[in-house]
């Protein structure tokens, strides 16, 4: 993959316009509860101020679905941002139109503007030709710094790229490499870990997986379905019946091919919200108990596999992580990742979420700020916001 870069571009005295992923979280005071994915682009907006660019970043948040939601304005993001810089940023309350063409205009090198959420209209996840040429109006060059969004064909992620020279910015092309690095000369034993609720968000990664890796370890609400493919009873536990024929064809292929799939052999389940947990065997769920976490045996299975790995890739948590009574699963796989020795990326919101709780995200080779898009990524499909940034 022929990526365009920032540092290939003459940015000095230049307006460049750069599409962020600042969609977090926000408190229910609208302040910024979690501000991680501004941080991660920090080191695309301080590359481009020392090189004596104005910098004007693009982001949505939320889904106000092409309506202005005041409680969706990024004042607050500006504000943090602001603090992170060290410097003020200029906010707008609009990404197109007037105001937003007379403040890019004033803007002089050294200067950071923030534009309104995207999302407020609707032409912006049309692609709608006139809305993405407006907002390459604003300026001379255009970089992608949001790996989050690039599976998106949005007028911001892949139409602006049409009517200015475009690049990736810091952040994008570290997730390319750490990510492509991974598909295309990972070191072996290589093991996957998948977990999270559905099969169906996972089966083109599983496809594709299966010619890369050596080993798959499947937990959380996915291997439900998977055990259940293989005659197991799995109580009241989640189930993606619709994908049960696929989870045992999957078994069988993986099989042929000599790939290693691990299911559960313990699981830790319950009757209900606050009902009594135990641990029971993976193959006989009672009536009435739901699964809700791989069990302490599997738990250290799984550990044990990814610390004789040379590469591991983890999407999906192991159970139901967010209360400590089923987070034992998670939290063994992302302590296991930080073996010396091991290239560990990580993608996926819940499974950086697990990382964080136990204060491991740095240990961690790569963790992926794409969840969507990084499954896209090493299903093998072509994301439009990286496409674009490519070379002809």
């Amino acid at each position: 993959m022929d990526l365009k870069t920032i540092k290939s571009l003459d940015i000095k005295g230049k307006k460049v316009l750069v599409r962020v992923d600042f969609n977090v979280p926000l408190d229910e005071q609208g302040k910024v509860a979690d501000d991680s994915r501004i941080k991660a682009t920090l080191p695309t907006i301080e590359y481009l101020l020392g090189a004596g660019a104005a910098v004007i970043l693009m982001s949505h948040l939320g889904r106000p679905k092409g309506k202005v939601v005041d409680q969706l304005r990024l004042d607050d993001v500006a504000r943090r941002l602001g603090e992170l810089l060290g410097k003020p940023v200029k906010k707008v309350d609009d990404c197109i139109g007037p105001e937003a063409a007379k403040a890019a205009e004033e803007l002089k090198p050294g200067e950071v503007l923030l534009l309104e959420n995207l999302r407020f209209h609707p032409e912006e996840e049309k692609n709608d030709p006139e809305f993405a040429k407006s907002l390459a109006s604003l300026a001379e060059i255009y970089i992608n710094d949001a790996f989050g969004t690039a599976h998106r064909a949005h007028a911001s992620t892949a139409g602006v790229a049409s009517y200015l020279p475009a690049a990736a910015g810091l952040l994008m092309e570290k997730e390319i490499k750490a990510l492509g690095s991974i598909l295309t000369d990972p070191d072996h034993p290589f093991v996957a870990v998948l977990g999270g609720a559905k099969v169906s968000d996972k089966i083109g990664v599983l496809n594709n997986l299966l010619g890369q890796v050596d080993a798959i370890l499947l937990g959380g609400g996915m291997a439900n379905t998977f055990l259940k493919a293989q005659g197991a009873q799995m109580g009241d536990s989640l189930v993606d019946e619709d994908h049960l024929e696929f989870a045992a064809d999957f078994l069988n292929k993986a099989k042929e091919r000599g790939v290693r799939v691990e299911l559960p052999v313990d699981l830790r389940v319950t009757t209900g919200e606050e009902g009594e947990v135990k641990i029971v065997d993976s193959q006989k769920v009672p009536d009435g108990w739901k699964a809700m976490d791989i069990g302490p045996r599997t738990a250290e299975c799984y550990a044990e596999l990814i610390k004789k790995a040379k590469t591991a890739f983890w999407n999906g948590p192991m159970g139901v992580f967010e209360k400590d009574e089923f987070a034992g699963g998670s939290e063994a796989v992302a302590r296991a990742l930080t073996h010396p020795g091991l290239v560990s990326v990580v993608g996926g919101g819940d499974s950086l979420a697990v990382l964080e709780k136990y204060g491991l995200k740095e240990q961690v080779t790569h963790a992926s700020t794409g969840g969507g898009a990084s499954l896209e990524f090493l299903e093998g499909k072509e994301l439009p916001g990286v496409a674009v940034l490519c070379r002809d």
